[in-house]
């Protein structure tokens, strides 16, 4: 068996479940619950980084960051199956780099408030954060992605990088993103595995 080793609330982690789900190789995989706080967590010694998602493959080294895992996931199943090649490719990377950053900047946001005590918050930073999410929400809402029967893995990681903004920021950014709400309930009706993933707190 693999380990993923990943937290419930993480947009990274999701992805990775979302993958597993398309690709067929849930069963394959034990997700082990992670504290990244945690000095005496095993994951520090599974991945010097100490963050999650982190990959244990069967002889007991590790794949991560999410991106990682993803394709060597995709690799497993035969290659090809989220990750198109050809120019199609650059086009679901470029995607997933996107859905990673608002992720990251929404993460970042969330850090912000959770470790430093309110005296010594950084509003200009805050809000630098959140101009990434507003630049890129903007330009996903002027061309929604299109995707057939199966998604890739841009698809999925936008889907997950929005799910992420309803659990944590309290799905601010469906009020001026009609076309993204409409997009995001159409893969949520495709793709189960979205709703089986979701957090609700």
């Amino acid at each position: 068996m693999l380990i993923l080793r990943s937290s419930p609330a993480s947009p990274f982690g999701r992805k990775v479940k979302l993958t597993l789900a398309e690709l067929g190789l849930s069963d394959r995989v034990e997700v082990a619950a992670t504290d990244t706080t945690n000095p005496a967590d095993s994951l520090r010694t599974q991945n010097p980084l100490g963050k999650i998602p982190t990959l244990v493959l069967e002889d007991g080294t590790t794949l991560f960051d999410s991106r990682v895992i993803v394709e060597y996931l995709d690799h497993l199943a035969g290659g090809g199956r989220i990750i198109p090649a050809g120019a199609e490719r650059f086009a679901q990377l470029r995607l997933q780099a996107l859905a990673d950053g608002i992720c990251d900047a929404a993460l970042l946001q969330v850090y912000e408030v959770r470790f430093r005590p309110a005296e010594i918050r950084h509003a200009g930073w805050v809000e630098n954060q959140q101009g990434k999410i507003d630049r890129a929400l903007a330009a996903l809402e002027a061309e929604p992605p299109a995707f057939a029967d199966r998604p890739r893995i841009g698809e999925i990681a936008l889907a997950c990088a929005l799910g992420y903004l309803d659990l944590r920021h309290e799905g601010k950014w469906r009020a001026a993103h009609p076309r993204l709400v409409a997009w995001l309930d159409a893969f949520s009706e495709k793709v189960p595995a979205f709703e089986a993933t979701r957090v609700k707190s």
